[in-house]
């Protein structure tokens, strides 16, 4: 079992790099990759692609002088989060000294609906969001501004645009992209939390102030009920709590109050935010921070992509080892060992071939010789008797340009079904005509992922 030696970086810089090599690759230099094509493997393995990938990533940025173009944009969320921070903790300040307002009276839970209540909802659309993979709801405006502000400019085809649109494709869309931007919207909100609390500590550190409540359309008994559904799980923890007496000399227009009650109220209040205000956000934060770590390390490319797979003949080719099969009994005597002539390396072995409406324009390959042309219902139950008996991997054919149709997704499913190896398909190409479009390979590419054949198994001409 090959053993993970890459991290979700390098992932980011591979796509970084194709979609620059995509657009521009006439533009980039190709010094140090060009020793780096034809090595042979037996056998394909992911993590031993994404390690060759990695080493040529390393070789094209120092070519190209690339490494500033592929981090500008980490830069510019990073910038862009603190400018979130930066935001909220003003916010949080504002929120909290327009509660207290100029008077020496506080009301106590205007001032918890000011600085939990927005954040208390934001918590609970964001569980909705999640749990409904909503992402207006689980990210909040400020984390799509600060998602949206690398990606605001509408810049051409340059090296660095594409890099960017590389990395926001990465890295902010997709499960990657929910829970960073829920890191970055938990961020937020504590520091909202944390500037609203620090700025009313150093209020009542300098001013004394009343605690008073009060309701107009609620029952008298509603917040002192509350206060006391609030104050029982801070007990539990050692932080106490206004009494009944406290809190019914606490009712708006009982007059001043003294230093014991005021000193409760305080307490309450502080407790109060750090309960159900911090810890939530922090509990949440390290929960995304985890899921966030989590998906990226489940991470994979797209090798259906037409440019993986081109990587993937160019880097891996399959290396075949020639034996004898049916050796000749009658022969005593070896004279001399003949070495054979290197074969197609993407051709496994003892490949069975099969083709799907193939007409006389279309070639195999020299070592492939094909069983059988699928036309039509007869023909294609043939194909899958044939299928059925054979001891050896699968070899459809399919006509490059043309467009893959479901009449033939059912046909290769219905091929593939019958088999015991991993399938394999190739796209044969007619000799004397014009290059298929990548648009085109890559509807085939497609085809072999909704089939079920491993991107490693489609082979190009």
């Amino acid at each position: 079992m090959s053993v993970k030696n890459y991290k979700f970086a390098d992932l980011v810089r591979i796509e970084q790099l194709r979609k620059i090599e995509s657009a521009k690759a006439e533009n980039l230099l190709y010094v140090s990759v060009t020793n780096m094509e034809g090595q042979a493997t037996t056998d394909f393995k992911y993590p031993d692609f994404i390690k060759r990938l990695t080493t040529r990533a390393k070789c094209l940025i120092k070519d190209n002088v690339l490494e500033e173009s592929l981090l500008k944009p980490q830069k510019q969320f990073k910038r862009a989060g603190q400018v979130c921070f930066i935001v909220a903790a003003i916010l949080g300040a504002l929120a909290a000294g327009n509660a207290v307002g100029e008077s020496a009276t506080l009301n106590i839970y205007w001032l918890l609906a000011v600085l939990l209540g927005f954040n208390l909802l934001s918590i609970l659309l964001w569980v909705i969001g999640m749990t409904l993979n909503l992402q207006g709801l689980s990210t909040g405006v400020a984390a799509q501004l600060a998602s949206w502000w690398p990606y605001r400019k509408k810049e051409e085809d340059t090296i660095s645009s594409l890099a960017t649109k590389a990395w926001w494709e990465s890295c902010l869309t997709g499960s990657v992209g929910k829970w960073r931007v829920s890191v970055l919207t938990h961020k937020f909100w504590l520091a909202y939390l944390t500037a609203g609390l620090a700025l009313l500590i150093l209020l009542m550190l300098a001013k004394q102030y009343n605690f008073i409540w009060g309701t107009t359309l609620l029952p008298e008994s509603s917040l002192p009920k509350l206060t006391q559904a609030l104050g029982k799980p801070m007990e539990y923890i050692g932080l106490s709590t206004p009494d009944s007496q406290q809190i019914n000399a606490s009712r708006m227009g009982m007059g001043r109050q003294d230093a014991e009650t005021r000193g409760a109220w305080a307490r309450f209040l502080i407790g109060v935010l750090l309960l159900y205000g911090l810890l939530p956000r922090l509990i949440l934060l390290g929960l995304s921070i985890l899921m966030q770590k989590w998906v990226q390390h489940k991470f994979k490319l797209d090798l259906y992509l037409p440019y993986y797979i081109d990587l993937r003949q160019r880097l891996m080719t399959r290396e075949t080892k020639a034996k004898v099969i049916d050796a000749d009994p009658q022969a005593a005597v070896v004279l001399t060992e003949v070495t054979p002539p290197p074969a197609d390396n993407t051709i496994p072995q003892n490949a069975q071939a099969f083709g799907i409406e193939l007409d006389d324009q279309l070639t195999w390959p020299e070592p492939v010789t094909c069983r059988l042309n699928i036309v039509d219902l007869q023909s294609n139950e043939a194909a899958i008797e044939m299928i059925k008996k054979i001891d050896g991997p699968l070899l459809i054919g399919v006509a490059a340009h043309r467009l893959p149709d479901r009449g033939v997704q059912r046909i290769v499913k219905e091929l593939i079904t019958n088999t015991k190896e991993k399938p394999w398909l190739i796209l044969l190409k007619k000799q004397s005509a014009e290059p298929v479009s990548n648009a085109r390979e890559f509807a085939w590419f497609r085809l072999a992922e909704a089939c079920g054949i491993p991107a490693e198994h489609v082979i190009t001409q």
